[in-house]
């Protein structure tokens, strides 16, 4: 500890605040809240203390600290959770990527509310409900919503007439007047209760208006409104009803080699209507009441509803005061409970059940990923008899069209992964006009490796047979690289040929070799042919305006800019040709009475 670090921890003052630790490049790595700062702080510096081998590894690092005196422990609470979601220290607990989840939105600050799916929340009047950690389920939702409810999707009002979405019955057309605020309003509200899980509340509400209408003798909307309620109830039908009444989170918590999982069950009045599930980082070390402490504060700081009730599994330090803070954000009491029997028990094992499934699914797909990828790359080198698993493995193809505009392609894999930063593409000219693959392969590996910058590979791929591995190798080692196996692989059926073997290596044909070796050869093909076909469309755009008079380069640009194709040319007219930049009245007309001869020509023809 320094001289300058053990001054300030002799000034701490005893009252409530945050403490915020660097590192020698200034960068806060810890964020924690005290009721007492001088007592807090000081204890990571005790030699008696038993730390976790993570505040260890954490204190060796601490270069600096700050602190934030605060009137209460509350507004201490309040300020880490803030200071942690802004800074995302490297030694808190902490949400992965917990700044990016989605959210369903109601405008309710417009006369006419939307309803879409947004990653920002704003104090804007609007109703956000999430967060969500499956966009795609969000977005069936909203799908759903407005399969259930004629709600706009346009973001103007001003419109002229309707659009088809009112024809088909998919809106009321509020833009230009067919529906009043009341309605309209009516309708969000049935919306809004949905999205809260209160099925029960808006099916009592649709079939009050149901029966009004139908009193009132307005048969349309109250057919209309029957068939939304039944649609509702179709959906709703499933849903369990699991505890006795009231709104409650319930969270579990589930542990494994493949990281930290808190699944959370959303129960609404007394009913089962959804979950999530989150991963946590930094938590190896600490324990579950900890992990859960931080998860209660991070996730209840962002989420759109807050319940009565909160369950946990276990008892997490400051209980009550976490209880205060939620109930001052949702503004009403709110409960945080560990139960120990009965039917909220159960509720946080199954939570915590489904949390170690989540887990289970990860780490299987985690094992399947490093079997196709590093795993697979492994296996080939057993199969070629390499002394290592290639880590860096460069594939050559080449493409062309009768000789014209050759191309190769150079892709890189690394770790059985695409790394497509360190693709390459070459344009070719030892061979411009006749097709000669193997001279082409012979430039484009003279080019790579005689001045070769950077890493050279593990494992090199010539896409072609016996002939083309010929003329590489012979490239490749008249430069002095004689370590670097180089291989060659026939296009039909994907057999290996080696250097000084007449024989192809076959591999097996349901093995991951056999699969890597076709997503390099494809991805190689894939990037050629890429290049190949931009240069064709731009030699082709260039040679028919070639024999255009008044157009050079900086025009045929700026049509290629401003209309994208040889097809959108030809479809403009002189006025629109002429407003390009850098045309001209006269200029615009010669193109376009040329593109006009031709197809004349072509019918004479």
């Amino acid at each position: 500890m320094t001289g300058e670090l053990a001054e300030k921890l002799a000034h701490l003052p005893d009252k409530p605040g945050v403490y915020l630790m660097k590192d020698d490049n200034g960068r806060i790595i810890y964020v924690g809240k005290a009721v007492n700062l001088k007592n807090r702080v000081r204890s990571y510096f005790q030699a008696s203390r038993n730390h976790s081998p993570k505040v260890l590894a954490m204190v060796a690092r601490i270069a600096d600290f700050e602190y934030i005196v605060t009137g209460s422990e509350m507004e201490a609470l309040i300020l880490e959770c803030n200071l942690i979601k802004k800074h995302r220290p490297k030694y808190n607990i902490s949400l992965r990527d917990d700044k990016s989840y989605p959210y369903a939105k109601v405008t309710l600050n417009e006369p006419f509310p939307q309803v879409y799916v947004t990653r920002r929340v704003q104090k804007d009047g609007a109703r956000y409900f999430g967060p969500y950690t499956n966009v795609g389920a969000l977005h069936e939702t909203i799908r759903l919503l407005r399969r259930l409810f004629p709600l706009r999707s346009c973001r103007v009002l001003d419109a002229s007439r309707p659009c088809l979405q009112y024809h088909i019955k998919r809106c009321l057309a509020p833009c230009t007047g067919k529906v009043d605020p009341k309605t309209y309003g009516e309708m969000i509200k049935a919306v809004c209760l949905l999205l809260e899980g209160r099925s029960d509340e808006l099916v009592r509400d649709l079939r009050r208006r149901m029966e009004r209408a139908a009193e009132n003798l307005e048969f349309e909307a109250a057919a209309r409104l029957r068939d939304q309620l039944s649609a509702i109830e179709k959906v709703t039908e499933k849903q369990n009803i699991v505890t006795g009444a009231g709104d409650q989170d319930v969270v579990g918590l589930a542990r494994s080699a493949a990281g930290t999982c808190a699944q959370v069950f959303f129960i609404r009045s007394g009913k089962m209507v959804g979950r999530e599930h989150f991963m946590l980082t930094g938590g190896e070390d600490e324990e579950d009441r900890d992990i859960l402490a931080a998860f209660v504060k991070q996730y209840y700081s962002e989420a759109a509803f807050i319940p009565r009730e909160v369950l946990l599994p276990e008892e997490v330090p400051d209980r009550e005061l976490l209880a205060e803070w939620l109930s001052g954000l949702k503004g009403g009491k709110v409960r945080v409970e560990t139960p120990k029997r009965g039917t909220k028990r159960d509720l946080i094992n199954m939570a915590a059940g489904n949390a170690a499934t989540v887990l289970a699914e990860q780490a299987a797909r985690a094992d399947a990923d490093a079997a196709r990828t590093s795993g697979a790359a492994a296996e080939l080198g057993q199969y070629l008899g390499l002394p290592a698993a290639p880590e860096r493995i460069e594939c050559f193809d080449i493409s062309h069209i009768q000789g014209a505009e050759t191309v190769a392609s150079m892709v890189v894999f690394e770790g059985g992964r695409a790394n497509k930063n360190e693709y390459r593409r070459y344009k070719l000219k030892t061979v411009e006009g006749k097709p000669d693959d193997f001279r082409s392969m012979q430039e484009v590996v003279g080019r790579r490796y005689r001045d070769a910058g950077g890493p050279l590979p593990d494992l090199v791929i010539i896409d072609g047979g016996k002939g083309q591995l010929s003329m590489a190798l012979a490239i490749i080692r008249g430069l002095g690289l004689h370590s670097v196996p180089v291989v060659g692989l026939a296009k039909e059926f994907e057999h290996i040929f080696r250097e000084g073997e007449s024989e192809p290596l076959v591999l097996p044909r349901h093995s991951q070799a056999l699969y890597l070796v076709q997503r390099i050869r494809d991805e190689a093909h894939r990037f050629a042919i890429t290049y190949h076909r931009k240069l064709r469309s731009k030699r082709n755009m260039v040679s028919v305006l070639d024999h255009v008079p008044g157009i050079g380069a900086k025009r045929r640009k700026a049509l290629w800019d401003s209309f994208g194709s040889l097809a959108g040319i030809k479809a403009a007219s002189v006025e629109e040709l002429a407003a390009a930049p850098g045309m001209n009245r006269p200029a615009a007309e010669a193109v376009y009475e040329f593109f006009r001869q031709r197809q004349g020509g072509n019918r004479n023809e």
